[in-house]
């Protein structure tokens, strides 16, 4: 017992081994989880460019930067009501056919309401009928659904606009030429038996792409008209009758759709289904 007294106890330390970087441990998985994350929203936003027309782009946009709107049309007058007088046809809004262009000679510039609020308003509704009836047609055959990437529609003061437009590796005409592709033919039989349902007289304009190389003798108002002239005789060919067609316009690359006078997307045609300015 006195042999085992005299041993000095035996302590046992435990010395941690501390690292530099052992804080930094778990802080690639949160760089990771962003990165997953962004290319995730990236991805989204891709399918949903691809997904979408472009009327319902334009729909998303307005969504998340919306605007009220004064009133449905502008007036050329100072005051509360956009105009000194109701018979001044300087301060009158532009309510007529030819006012959608952007310079109207004075022959195109509306005259005037005539007390036809009533039957503008009637029109708008038949309108927007016949744009939902366009844009419904995607669920019905693969043609349609195709076809529909290459309309925008929209109601104006002078009627509905059916934008029809070229999409790159998709034409309307042939290119440097006014001759028509399949496409084109089918998107006049779409147009026609959507307008079937009115009797409003019809208006087609042709706008075509600037030139790359600027030429002494342009070729783009003769091309434009052509154009516009051809889905006029496509129109009566699906059945449209001639009398309904007003006038056949060709505006050269005077009013291009997007900022880059040379893209495809400015290739297009109009078809306006015009108000009914009559008595």
């Amino acid at each position: 017992m006195s042999a085992d007294s005299n041993l000095a106890p035996i302590i046992i330390k435990k010395v941690k081994k501390g690292g530099g970087d052992g804080h930094h441990g778990g802080a690639w998985k949160v760089a990771y989880a962003d990165f997953v994350t962004a290319m995730m929203a990236f991805f989204l936003l891709m399918w949903l460019l691809n997904a979408t027309t472009e009327k319902q782009r334009k729909g998303i946009a307005d969504y998340f930067s919306p605007t009220i709107a004064i009133a449905r049309v502008s007036g050329g007058g100072n005051g509360a009501l956009n105009g000194d007088s109701v018979m001044a046809e300087a301060t009158l809004s532009k309510n007529g056919r030819g006012a959608t262009t952007l310079n109207p000679t004075e022959a195109q510039k509306a005259r005037g309401l005539d007390g036809q609020s009533g039957r503008s308003e009637a029109e708008d509704e038949a309108f927007k009928e016949l744009e939902e009836q366009l844009m419904g047609h995607g669920g019905e055959s693969l043609v349609a659904e195709n076809a529909l990437k290459h309309i925008i529609t929209r109601v104006t003061d002078e009627g509905l606009v059916i934008e029809l437009f070229s999409l790159n590796g998709r034409p309307l005409f042939q290119e440097g030429t006014d001759a028509p592709t399949q496409l084109l033919v089918d998107l006049a039989r779409l147009v026609h038996g959507v307008s079937k349902a009115v009797t409003n007289e019809v208006a087609v304009e042709g706008h075509v792409a600037s030139e790359p190389i600027v030429k002494a003798h342009s070729e783009v108002w003769k091309k434009s008209a052509a154009r516009a002239d051809i889905m006029r005789e496509l129109l009566v060919d699906s059945g449209m009758r001639p009398d309904r067609l007003r006038r056949v316009t060709g505006h050269a690359d005077r009013e291009p759709s997007v900022p880059d006078l040379m893209a495809t997307r400015n290739d297009r045609l109009e078809i306006i289904l015009l108000r009914d300015v009559g008595g």
